[in-house]
């Protein structure tokens, strides 16, 4: 007779309680938001110009008087869309030649991107603000956001302190802001992410090998 596995779970080792209105709220009551960034190529700038990005970047650090985290994730790129777009193509053209032409493209991407590792990066900035800690009472089970990150079926409702939460959302507003502000002066556009994109971030995080879930773009 097998005994039921009363060890850890893999929700026990996520800090996150819940995400709303686009805000991770942590298990310990503490707040965090994140940022999608654009990306710069330096290799296009002159020596000057990359001085002067590099300069204006560590001005940008030196103004916060918070601390931020930025997070870099790196995937193999899903080609499938792309591919699946060409195909659809080739059932629209009447020209033979164009047929063949995008047939003979499609092989030559499925032939490169097989024979390279053609990867896709996402630059985030996490800026957190930490209060007087929410108070977060569960329900039952291990939570509905958890659930959707990784892919599990439990449900559960979490309550907060509403007004506690509007509050120390303003501060992280406000943090918000100026991290934005700093970016656009050495020309990263920026963008805070939703709530839907952020359990999408998560979930690509825990689920390595899979390439279909949506990945927010600027």
């Amino acid at each position: 007779m097998s005994k039921k596995y009363s060890g850890p779970t893999t929700q026990d080792f996520i800090p996150i309680k819940e995400i709303r209105d686009g805000i991770v709220v942590l298990r310990d009551g503490s707040l965090r938001a994140i940022i999608l960034a654009s990306a710069i190529n330096m290799a296009l700038k002159s020596s000057d110009e990359q001085q002067a990005v590099v300069m204006q970047f560590q001005g940008f650090l030196n103004s916060l008087d918070f601390p931020v985290q930025i997070s870099i994730q790196s995937r193999r790129h899903d080609i499938r869309p792309y591919l699946l777009t060409l195909e659809r193509r080739i059932e629209q053209q009447k020209e033979e030649l164009l047929i063949l032409q995008t047939r003979e493209y499609i092989e030559f991407v499925k032939w490169f991107t097989g024979s390279v590792n053609v990867m896709s990066k996402k630059f985030y900035v996490v800026v957190p603000y930490t209060g007087s800690n929410l108070k977060v009472k569960r329900s039952d089970g291990i939570g509905g956001t958890i659930d959707k990150i990784l892919g599990g079926g439990k449900k559960a409702t979490f309550r907060q302190d509403a007004e506690k939460f509007e509050e120390q959302r303003s501060q992280l507003e406000q943090r918000i802001a100026i991290v934005k502000g700093g970016l656009s002066q050495f020309g990263v556009r920026s963008k805070q992410l939703d709530t839907e994109q952020t359990i999408e971030v998560f979930y690509n995080m825990f689920n390595p090998g899979e390439n279909h879930r949506t990945i927010p773009k600027l």
